[in-house]
C-alpha cells in the first residue's frame, strides 16, 4: 500500500480542488490519501463525492499551534468534524487569517512592494487565506522566484519584515481538543528548520506524555540524518512515525506520494481513531463514525 497522510487543497492553500486532489492521488498510484487543509474541513464533501474506486480518503486537518513563541503544526486525523469544542477553535484560528493577511499586505506595501489585498484574495479564492497566498502574490509580481523564496527573513518567515502573527492554539490544548473529538494527533514536520525555529526534543517528549500519537518523520523538509534522528526519537518516546508529501499542488515542488507512511502505522492510526472512519472510494460515502 502507498499511503500519503498530508495533502492540501484549495480549501486552504493548495492549488488542486479537493476533487482534483483525490483524482490526482489515484493517478499517482496512491491507495490512501489524507486531506489535511489548514484549520478547515470544508473540502471533505467535494473530495468524498469525487473519490475514485480503489482510493481511501482519510479526513483530517492541519492545526496552527504555537509553543513558547515557536510556530508548529498539528495534524489531526479522523476526528468528528462537528464536535463543538474543536470546531470552535478551528473557526477562531481561521477567522484570524484574513486580518493577518491584510496586515502582511500593508507591511509589504510599506516596504515598496505593489501587492494589493485584492490580488491576495483572488489567489486565495475560497480557501483559508495564509502566507502561501501572499507568497504567490510576490511570485506574480516578480519579487521572488518561488513561493519558498518568500519564506525568508526578508519577507514572510516568522519574525521577518512582513510577518504578522495570528491566533494559534497551544499544542497541549490542541491535543485535548483532538482527543475530545475522537481524533489522532501527529506533529507535522517537527524539525523543518528551513521554516524557522523548531521546538526542542524535550517539548516533543512532553507532548508525547500528554497524548501525542506520532511525529511526521519522512518529509521533504527533513534531511536524511534528521529523519534518522526523528525515527529514533519516535521509537524512544513510543510515538508513531509517519511519512507524507505535504502536497500543495503547483504551489510547492513536492509531489504526491513523495514520502509515504508504513501500512502498519496507518492501521494503528485508524485503530486509535473514534471520531470518523476512513472513506473508501465509492463516491458520496459518509464521514461520521
Amino acid at each position: 500500500m502507498r499511503i500519503d497522510l498530508h495533502c492540501h487543497s484549495t480549501a486552504s492553500d493548495g492549488t488542486d480542488t479537493p476533487a482534483e486532489l483525490v483524482r490526482n492521488a489515484a493517478a499517482a498510484g496512491l491507495d490512501v490519501v489524507a486531506l489535511t487543509d489548514h484549520d478547515t474541513t470544508r473540502g471533505y464533501a467535494q473530495a468524498i463525492a469525487a473519490l475514485p474506486v480503489g482510493l481511501t480518503l482519510v479526513t483530517g486537518a492541519e492545526l496552527s499551534c504555537r509553543l513558547d513563541g515557536i510556530s508548529m503544526h498539528m495534524l489531526a486525523y479522523l476526528f468528528d468534524p462537528e464536535e463543538p469544542a474543536l470546531f470552535a477553535e478551528r473557526e477562531l484560528v481561521r477567522d484570524d487569517r484574513v486580518p493577518r493577511a491584510q496586515g502582511m499586505v500593508a507591511k509589504l506595501q510599506e516596504l515598496g512592494v505593489p501587492v494589493t489585498w485584492e490580488q491576495v484574495a483572488r489567489i486565495a479564492g475560497d480557501g483559508s487565506v495564509g502566507r502561501p497566498h501572499v507568497a504567490t502574490a510576490l511570485v506574480e509580481l516578480g519579487v521572488v522566484p518561488t513561493v519558498n523564496d518568500a519564506f525568508t527573513g526578508d519577507w514572510l518567515a516568522d519574525g521577518a519584515r512582513a510577518y504578522v502573527p495570528k491566533h494559534e492554539t497551544d499544542p497541549f490544548e490542541a491535543l485535548r481538543l483532538i482527543k475530545g473529538a475522537g481524533g489522532v494527533a501527529v506533529f507535522a514536520h517537527p524539525a523543518a528548520s528551513k521554516r524557522g525555529r523548531t521546538v526542542p526534543e524535550s517539548a516533543i517528549a512532553e507532548l508525547a506524555a500528554a497524548g501525542l500519537d506520532g511525529i511526521e518523520v519522512d518529509h521533504m523538509d527533513h534531511e536524511p540524518a534528521t529523519r534518522a534522528r526523528l525515527r529514533g526519537l519516535a521509537a524512544e518516546l513510543g510515538l508513531l512515525a509517519t511519512g507524507s508529501s505535504d502536497y500543495h499542488g503547483s504551489r510547492k515542488t513536492c509531489v504526491l506520494g513523495e514520502y509515504t507512511t508504513d501500512p502498519e502505522v496507518y492501521g494503528e492510526i485508524t485503530r486509535r481513531a473514534t471520531g470518523a472512519f476512513p472513506v473508501p472510494g465509492t463516491g458520496g460515502a459518509g464521514v461520521g463514525a
